[in-house]
This record gives C-alpha cells, sequence and structure tokens, in this order.
C-alpha cells in the first residue's frame, strides 16, 4: 500500500525499538568511546557513519533483533542521518571484512562475539 508521498507506508514493527535495558540508553548517549576504542582495536579509523552503523547494530543486538542493510540504512534516515544506502552497505561489509560484524546465512549483520565482549568491557558500553 502506497502512502500520498508515493512510498511504501512502513507499519511493520521497528527493529530498533527502545530497550528497557539501561545499556541501549548508555550507548545512546555516550560519547562513542567505546565504539572509538573498537574501531582502533580493529585497526580502523573512526568516521560519524561508522559510529552510526555500530550504534545500529548494538541497538538490535540490545533489543534481540536481527538486522540487514536495508533494516540499518532505514533506522540512520529515521534519525535525520542522511547517509546513502549504499555508504551503509560499504561501511558493513568493511566492518565485515575486519571481522567486527558478520554477515549471516539470512543476510542479516550481527556483532562478532569478540568485538560484543570488547564493547562490554568498557563503561560506557
Amino acid at each position: 500500500m502506497l502512502n500520498n508521498s508515493g512510498s511504501a507506508a512502513v507499519s511493520a514493527p521497528s527493529p530498533f525499538r527502545t530497550a528497557t535495558n539501561q545499556l541501549a540508553f548508555v550507548c545512546d548517549r555516550s560519547s562513542n568511546e567505546h565504539i572509538r576504542e573498537l574501531l582502533r582495536f580493529y585497526g580502523l579509523r573512526t568516521s560519524l557513519i561508522r559510529f552510526k552503523v555500530l550504534n545500529a547494530l548494538v541497538a538490535a543486538t540490545l533489543n534481540g533483533r536481527v538486522v540487514g542493510v536495508s533494516e540499518v540504512h532505514a533506522y540512520l534516515v529515521s534519525l535525520s542521518a542522511g547517509m546513502a544506502f549504499v555508504s551503509v552497505r560499504e561501511v558493513l561489509k568493511r566492518l565485515c571484512d575486519e571481522g567486527v560484524i558478520l554477515l549471516q546465512a539470512d543476510k542479516s549483520y550481527r556483532i562478532t562475539d569478540e568485538a560484543w565482549a570488547l564493547l562490554k568491557q568498557h563503561p560506557d558500553g
């Protein structure tokens, strides 16, 4: 079904509903130091889009959701992040190549166990 603007109406539940888990709120408001340290550990430079993509994956993980590139992009657009779909896809690909996240058989992404353990060690994450 299309809405008045000609785009598909979105009525499906968001994979990023606010968690009752306090960690979700800490990740949203933190200085991103936990992500900065994670990227440094994997030898990656920090960038705004990497912070946003990783925060989206953290939020999905905390909410017990699996997300693909479309869901990550939709989440960023909902935050008025203005990220291009192809940019989000390239960041996800690079994070996979470096072992920070995994592309699963169903085309969803998840943070690796090692990366998740590193994030949990940080007082902000």
